[in-house]
């Protein structure tokens, strides 16, 4: 899956997690401080990317990631 494919259905992912529009999630969004997730919804969006993208995710880890972009290559590291 190319990066491009992986940034638009993260995004997706979170616009439906966060219960936002698509359009205001922008690349270098940091997910607390920029869109507002606090750590229930942090657990939300991970356990959705995993099954978005078919994938098992270090936890941990994936607690570290806090953009946007980040999220995005953490997510193509395990396709």
């Amino acid at each position: 899956m190319e990066l491009e494919q992986v940034k638009q259905k993260t995004k997706k992912v979170v616009a439906n997690v966060l219960k936002m529009d698509e359009s205001e999630i922008t690349d270098d969004a940091n997910f607390i401080f920029d869109l507002g997730a606090d750590s229930m919804q942090s657990m939300l969006l991970i356990a959705a990317f995993e099954e978005e993208f078919d994938i098992e995710m270090d936890v941990e880890k994936a607690q570290e990631v806090q953009s946007i972009g980040g999220a995005v290559e953490f997510i193509s590291g395990y396709l």
